[in-house]
């Protein structure tokens, strides 16, 4: 069987390194499910669009992406959207509806309990 390895990025290590000793910590496991969701192999990582987070959230919410946020579509809604990258545009639209675009590091010195945040996949 293949071992599973970390990412090569060194920036990527990083925040799968924060993420697992906030998990341990602060005992949530939101921060768990995020750094082995940022442990798959870059091929399969995870790109979402503005549309659908503005499909999925409510305003105010708080959601966080394992991977990179494009900018297709529009965001009508107040939403902190968390995640490794995000595309320029993306962080224009984000900002222009009124809400945040944050680093998950960030994210988890903001709310290190984990409360009230939505994993897009």
């Amino acid at each position: 069987m293949v071992k599973r390895t970390l990412p090569t990025n060194p920036r990527t290590r990083r925040i799968v390194k924060i993420l697992r000793k906030a998990s341990r910590a602060h005992n949530a496991e939101i921060w768990r499910a995020l750094s082995e969701a940022l442990c798959i192999p870059t091929r399969r990582r995870i790109t979402t669009n503005l549309s659908k987070i503005d499909k999925l959230t409510n305003e105010g919410d708080c959601v966080a992406v394992a991977g990179k946020v494009l900018g297709f579509g529009n965001l009508s809604k107040k939403v902190d959207v968390a995640a490794l990258s995000f595309s320029q545009t993306a962080k224009a639209k984000i900002t222009q509806s009124g809400g945040r675009a944050l680093s998950l590091d960030v994210l988890v010195k903001l709310n290190p309990r984990g409360r009230n945040i939505k994993i897009l996949r």
